[in-house]
């Protein structure tokens, strides 16, 4: 007899696994316990592994994260090794290698340990009916279960055995069979006792649940269904979220924040809802007018609200570990647990959990989760931003930061705030504050390479966005941006520094790049580094050109293509910060001079073809300087020339310098930046005027006729180039304060180029002399006159007059005819005159003028 039951009971588990097996795949539970097998495969066949939670009695089948853990809900788990579901030791052999015996429901339920629960089942008259013909799911409680029931509830239950107990144990029945397989996720399935719904949830790490009440012990088959073990009695579930928050008194707060908010009718709508329910007492934690803002706000208190509602429905007995859940109102949080307790974002604050109801489950909380969305933006700076936050507060800042307003906070981490800094005058401090607050909301998605931001403290801020992250002057973001009700704020490792100056201008006022600077300055570069632009400078301290000479200094300078080869390895196009760069990635930049520049940052360190930036990200308006102590070479550029190999090896020894006798440093033209062209110098035809305007009067002509042909000259791309156009109309207004002085435009003759601005800058000195005397100004006649001394050719004056033209309205027509190159131009200003056969200007010899704008 014995034999033939243990048969019948392997064919029914054989058969049953393989009905099922095409469902396997989504079964998690069944996933987890053939895990639990697998780790205990030397114990003998058909053990499986459990987890115990020290301290109680909760025992699990573990996923592998729990299992190399050795925790479950942050408390030591300890292994034990127990027959798998349907099997059953023999004495004698190792494992488990009998079958359990097959039995009817009642039967089973002494087979699986609940043997309260069979009791009751006889004391009910229910066995009768359990032990009959049938395919039922009998969902049993533990023995453990009946003695954690509330003991006012047991009282009745076995006081009324024939109604109240009877109800009871048909509450926990379904009218057909269902394995754990069948069991999916937000399935509901009907009980036997007045069709009360039962709500079954299967989660990823193998936990089932039955309104939130755990499976222990799960597909014990029986000949007339299946037997699951559970941890706690079930009671009958009537009530929606709305109807439990309606009734109970303690939550009187969070009814009027929900139908505040409109959120209320949500709670009463079908779903599977996880609702943590802040008590009266966690409303009464709130900061003094925190609570009255929110509520204020219809957007923010609806965010409130939503906040803490779940679409999931989430049983504590499921929570194993962290997990992270979206909330209705769109942002995350995370739900774990410690022990025995839940944890909402790593806090212990449920104090009563697992509150079934028809459309979800309620966890009683003791504090108000807000989120960044109901929040002022200063309110959104955490932990590591408090330095930040609470300077703007000292400061006066937050109180101008108003909550109707729009605005982005740049926050630095504390640590970024030096003792040095945090000692400052108090106005400076302000002042750098101000530098870190946008008058504009603007999120991280909203930020690209290029962008210009105003600071309250009316600066402006550059964006620069690299592969792995984004950066605002020197100052790279990190992780944690978060949006808040009236702003955002962004993190960043350091305090941003705006530029304030050129890269020129850094150079000029730091002691420690002299040596550098008088090299540029010697290779006419300094208007490169004047300019506006977009450049990265690798900057050599004076420590870097130690032992040198000043003969191999003269050297050095005398071989302008040699040196220009050189300091234009020094720079690249673009801005890179240092802490821009991808950590532990070879970067490589085209430097103006052509060859590779190779930077990697290690440790928080710039490298610099492997040398290590002293200092990084020194902020320029043009650009930004990286300091370094070495000479930088590209190592693939011959040098031709024994004397200055000799000085390059003496400054650079971290590479080989190669030698190739008779090679030439290839010219550099100064075409890679384009510089401001501010005047041009225009010759039209026709006969000009003359007029000696005096100071304070402006000289106001309009210009106009057939078509012309038009010559002028401009510089492109470094370079002077006389162009001629034709220009088919053209009509305008041209203003100019005042006469500085005079140029003279020539008529004819074959004279030369050196001829001509001999007497050229003869005569104007001349003049320029007269004017600077007494102040006297000479009329036209007396002005023709005096230049007409130098010689008959010479016999045209043209007026210059200093100033920005004003153009008040232009219609211009002009084709394009030549560009021909012209000897260089130190300067230029707008003339008018006859047609020549060319134009030469030369700048006044007693007067140097810096480059003027273009209008």
């Amino acid at each position: 007899m014995r034999m033939a039951l243990r048969l019948l009971a392997a064919l029914a588990v054989g058969f049953l696994s393989v009905f099922h097996l095409s469902d396997s795949s989504s079964a998690h539970y069944d996933k987890i316990l053939s895990h639990s097998r697998i780790r205990a495969r030397n114990q003998g066949p058909n053990v499986c592994a459990l987890q115990q939670v020290m301290g109680t009695n909760k025992k699990y089948f573990s996923t592998c994260r729990n299992w190399y853990q050795g925790t479950i809900c942050g408390k030591k788990a300890t292994v034990l090794y127990e027959c798998c579901p349907g099997y059953m030791k023999m004495d004698g052999e190792r494992g488990c290698p009998a079958v359990a015996p097959i039995d009817h429901v009642y039967g089973t339920l002494g087979i699986v340990g609940a043997t309260s629960t069979q009791q009751y089942s006889d004391m009910s008259k229910l066995r009768e009916e359990i032990e009959g013909p049938g395919s039922y799911t009998f969902f049993a409680p533990s023995n453990e279960a009946w003695d954690l029931l509330d003991r006012e509830i047991h009282s009745g239950l076995i006081e009324n055995v024939n109604i109240e107990l009877y109800n009871a144990l048909h509450n926990h029945m379904v009218n057909k069979r269902l394995l754990t397989k069948d069991l999916r996720n937000g399935l509901t399935v009907v009980s036997m006792y007045n069709d009360q719904k039962l709500h079954i949830n299967h989660y990823p790490n193998g936990v089932v649940t039955v309104n939130c009440a755990r499976i222990i012990h799960g597909n014990q088959i029986a000949t007339n269904g299946v037997v699951h073990v559970i941890d706690r009695v079930l009671t009958p579930v009537g009530n929606t979220i709305q109807d439990v928050v309606e009734a109970e008194d303690d939550l009187s707060s969070l009814r009027a924040a929900a139908i505040a908010s409109g959120v209320m009718d949500t709670l009463g709508e079908p779903g599977h809802y996880t609702l943590f329910a802040p008590t009266n007492e966690a409303f009464a934690k709130l900061p003094r007018g925190v609570l009255e803002r929110i509520m204020s706000d219809k957007v923010a208190s609806e965010a409130l609200m939503k906040f803490h509602v779940l679409n999931t429905l989430q049983c504590s007995e499921a929570i194993m570990g962290g997990a992270v859940f979206e909330t209705l109102e769109g942002n995350t949080v995370e739900v774990g647990c410690d022990g025995e307790s839940l944890t909402v974002n790593g806090v212990k604050m449920v104090n009563r959990k697992d509150i079934v109801t028809t459309n979800g489950v309620i966890h009683l909380v003791d504090q108000v989760l807000i989120p960044d969305s109901a929040k002022q933006v200063t309110e959104l700076a955490g932990p590591q931003q408090a330095t930040f936050r609470d300077l703007v507060a000292q400061l006066g800042l937050a109180s101008s930061l108003r909550p109707e307003g729009e605005y982005t906070l740049l926050a630095p981490v504390n640590k970024a705030f030096s003792e040095d800094t945090l000692t400052m005058d108090q106005r400076i401090l302000k002042l750098i504050l101000q530098n870190h607050i946008l008058k504009v909301k603007i999120g991280l998605n909203e930020l690209y390479n290029g962008q210009f931001l105003e600071t309250l403290g009316g600066k402006k801020l550059r964006v620069f966005v690299y592969r792995t992250a984004v950066c605002i002057e020197n100052a790279c973001m990190i992780r944690g941006s978060k949006e808040g009700r009236n702003g955002f704020i962004h993190i960043f490792r350091d305090i941003i520094q705006p530029a304030e100056k050129t890269l020129y201008e850094v150079l000029r006022t730091d002691k420690r790049f002299s040596t550098f600077l008088s090299l540029v300055e010697a290779a006419d570069l300094e208007e490169v580094l004047s300019q506006e632009g977009a450049w990265t400078l690798f900057v050599p301290t004076n420590d870097a050109f130690k032992g040198l000479t000043e003969q191999e200094k003269r050297t050095l300078i005398s071989d302008t293509n040699a040196l220009r080869n050189i300091l234009l390895y020094h720079l690249t196009h673009g801005i890179f910060i240092g802490s821009g760069f991808e950590p532990g990635v070879i970067n490589i930049l085209k430097s103006i001079q052509g060859g590779k520049l190779y930077l990697k940052v290690v440790n928080d360190t710039l490298l610099i073809n492997e040398l290590k930036s002293k200092e990084s990200d020194l902020m320029a308006t043009n650009g930004v300087i990286h300091v370094i102590d070495k000479l930088l070479y590209p190592a693939d550029l011959p040098v031709g020339s024994d004397e200055l190999l000799t000085i390059l090896k003496k400054l650079i020894k971290y590479i080989q310098i190669k030698y190739v006798r008779g090679h030439r440093f290839e010219e550099i033209p100064l075409t890679f930046y384009i510089p401001s062209i501010t005047r041009i110098t225009k010759v039209i035809e026709g006969e000009p005027e003359f007029k000696v305007v005096r100071e304070g009067e402006t000289v106001t002509r309009v210009i106009h006729g057939e078509p012309i042909i038009k010559k002028y000259t401009r510089i492109i791309d470094g370079r002077p180039v006389e162009v001629t156009e034709k220009q088919v109309t053209e009509e305008r207004i041209i203003q100019g304060p005042e006469v500085k002085y005079t140029r003279i435009t020539a008529t004819g003759g074959a004279n030369t180029d050196e001829t001509l601005k001999k007497l050229l800058e003869e005569e104007v000195t001349k003049v320029t002399k007269l004017m600077e005397g007494d102040g006297h100004l000479l009329e036209d006649e007396e002005l023709k006159r005096l230049l007409q001394g130098a010689g008959s050719e010479y016999t045209k004056v043209t007026k210059v007059t200093e100033g920005e033209p004003k153009i008040i309205e232009t219609e211009i027509k002009k084709i394009h005819l030549e560009e021909t190159p012209v000897r260089k131009v130190q300067t230029s200003r707008r003339t008018q005159g006859t047609p020549r056969r060319r134009t030469r200007l030369v700048r006044p010899v007693a007067r140097k003028q810096s480059p003027p704008k273009e209008n």
